[in-house]
């Protein structure tokens, strides 16, 4: 039985394989003077140089190959002549699974040349086979695998939060609605009559119900997709994305922001330690096509890992933006006023440039801009919350202690509006032994953008949804 490899096991073990018989399988990338075929199978990178021998039957094949054509080959592994690969394949046997119209590849992105990755998205369901968004995949692969690790590491509990609910848990944003009902304009409708006999939605978060469940298994994590209905086209927006939320009993702020940056830095060290190739290839696209400097991605990955975070409050954080803007004569497009929702441009200033790029974590924000659910804190204006900001990309994280105190709770519930009729289920889990308890949200593609360098979400996701785009 001649064994199977992986293109990946094959590379890596090719030296321990010279001269045995092998079998690989893949997609052939190019074919050079009539002999040589790489070949990759999307598990690395790196294509497998395939020899093709002089015999008959190679050469009925050499005459019908083209690129972009599925096979397989059995052959000898060989060390290489050449000089940028260790190992080759000798051909013995070729089958082939499925040729490529040459007319047909011409007019996809498989065609061997550079195309936008605006193009790419054209054809989402071609881009697996295109190097850089192979590499992509790869290392949002490995981002998602190390932070089951990390929890699973910590002794948290994986939770499969509910996509259906009847609530917002922000408050604030608009949802996807779903019904089984014929919904007609201008008609009064009756949601008793419907699947669930309410009003549906699609979950913005699964944080409300990871909370109760860390009130009685201590330490819970939701890994899974979260939708929004906002009208937004920007680079940094999707209609539907992943979070990863944490819940902590027993945990105030100061322990919550601690994990919140041991957790992304043992993230970002899991990836340059495991996707090196995926990176440094990343990095040479960067380099060609947006000018970027040489090892410019690891760099700024290593930024991450070298230094302790930055931790400034709210109203620091404005003392700071408004002595600069005086300071340096900046004008911001929204004035700095204690009480405002951060902008973009102050987030980017703070960390791009006053920080130079060093991650800051910002806590203890005004009441009036936060959550319902974040503890009040003593003065009475503020709130135990905190949001991670990155380099480039801002906000990465946003997370904050909940308020365990039942009567606090109620209050702030009506003074932001939310129906405490919906969210009863919540506010009783404060009658029963409720603790100190503090979790975050991390948008995991915005994770992924970060990590690969790209500047569109939309590039980090196998099939984006955004506004008017549903398509594959």
């Amino acid at each position: 039985m001649i064994k199977k490899y992986s293109i990946k096991k094959l590379l890596n073990q090719g030296k321990f394989l010279l001269n045995k018989k092998v079998l690989v399988e893949g997609w052939i990338r190019s074919f050079r003077y009539s002999i040589f075929i790489s070949l990759n199978d999307g598990s690395t990178i790196q294509n497998l140089q395939i020899v093709l021998s002089t015999n008959k039957l190679d050469k009925i094949i050499m005459k019908k190959i083209t690129i972009g054509s599925s096979i397989r080959v059995i052959g000898i592994v060989k060390k290489s002549i050449g000089k940028k690969q260790y190992i080759e394949l000798q051909s013995l046997d070729i089958t082939i699974y499925e040729l490529v119209n040459p007319e047909i590849l011409q007019k996809s992105i498989l065609q061997p040349k550079r195309h936008s990755l605006e193009k790419l998205r054209e054809q989402a369901h071609l881009r697996f086979q295109t190097n850089i968004f192979s590499c992509i995949m790869r290392i949002r692969h490995h981002i998602a695998f190390c932070i089951h690790k990390y929890f699973h590491e910590h002794g948290f509990f994986y939770l499969h939060s509910p996509i259906i609910t009847t609530s917002n848990c922000e408050g604030t944003g608009k949802m996807f609605q779903i019904t089984t009902m014929d919904l007609k304009e201008n008609q009064l409708i009756d949601y008793a009559k419907d699947f669930f006999k309410c009003k549906t939605y699609l979950s913005v978060s699964g944080q409300l119900e990871a909370e109760t469940a860390s009130l009685g298994l201590g330490k819970v994590y939701t890994f899974g997709p979260v939708f929004r209905a906002e009208n937004s086209n920007t680079s940094r927006h999707l209609s539907e994305f992943w979070m990863i939320e944490p819940e902590i009993a027993f945990y105030h702020l100061e322990e919550n922001i601690n994990l919140a940056e041991k957790f992304l830095k043992f993230v970002i060290k899991y990836i340059v330690e495991n996707s090196m190739e995926d990176l440094i290839f990343l990095n040479q696209c960067l380099e060609k096509w947006k000018k970027k400097k040489k090892n410019y991605l690891l760099e700024k990955l290593e930024l991450i890992l070298k230094f302790p975070f930055k931790k400034i409050s709210y109203t620091e954080t404005i003392r700071i933006l408004d002595q600069e803007e005086k300071k340096k004569n900046i004008k911001f497009s929204h004035p700095i006023i204690w009480g405002m929702d951060l902008k973009s441009e102050h987030e980017q200033y703070l960390v791009d440039i006053y920080f130079k790029k060093i991650p800051v974590i910002i806590f203890d924000y005004p009441c009036s801009i936060k959550a319902f659910y974040m503890r009040m804190n003593n003065d009475g204006k503020t709130v135990r919350a905190m949001d991670i900001l990155f380099p480039e990309i801002g906000e990465i994280i946003g997370g904050s202690q909940r308020e365990e105190r039942y009567d606090m709770l109620l209050q702030r519930m009506k003074d932001t509006n939310i129906d405490f009729n919906k969210l009863w289920w919540y506010l009783d889990t404060r009658r029963f032994g409720s603790v100190p308890h503090s979790g975050f949200g991390l948008g995991f593609d915005r994770l992924v953008q970060f990590i690969t360098g790209m500047n569109n979400i939309r590039d980090v996701i196998p099939f984006p949804r955004t506004p008017n785009n549903a398509e594959f």
